[in-house]
């Protein structure tokens, strides 16, 4: 026992659970990709659980040169689903107790 009942080493093995758990749960995310597909399947944003962009694809009928300004439109609207897709996933990842923390 430490001071006043305070257990230290049953700390330390705690603590150093989460970050193993942790660890894991960051490996994970980074190894698992979400989807969003956006305009009727015209852009899709493939992301992994960490926010890193893998693919965008595009249909070739949304690429006009006379409407570059939908095509941009389109390309943010699958980032900011695919965003929060990989949000979503980090909120199932990430070990119970670190998500208060972070």
């Amino acid at each position: 026992m430490g001071f006043g009942g305070f257990n230290m080493q049953g700390l330390m093995k705690q603590a150093q659970k989460m970050q193993e758990d942790m660890m894991k749960a960051q490996e994970e995310l980074e190894n698992t990709n979400v989807e969003a597909t956006v305009g009727g399947g015209m852009v899709t944003v493939i992301m992994n659980g960490k926010k890193d962009i893998q693919k965008i694809k595009l249909a070739k009928e949304v690429v006009d040169p006379e409407d570059i300004e939908m095509l941009e439109d389109l390309i943010v609207a699958g980032f900011k689903e695919a965003s929060k897709k990989a949000d979503e996933l980090y909120a199932s990842k990430m070990p119970s107790g670190i998500n208060g923390l972070l």
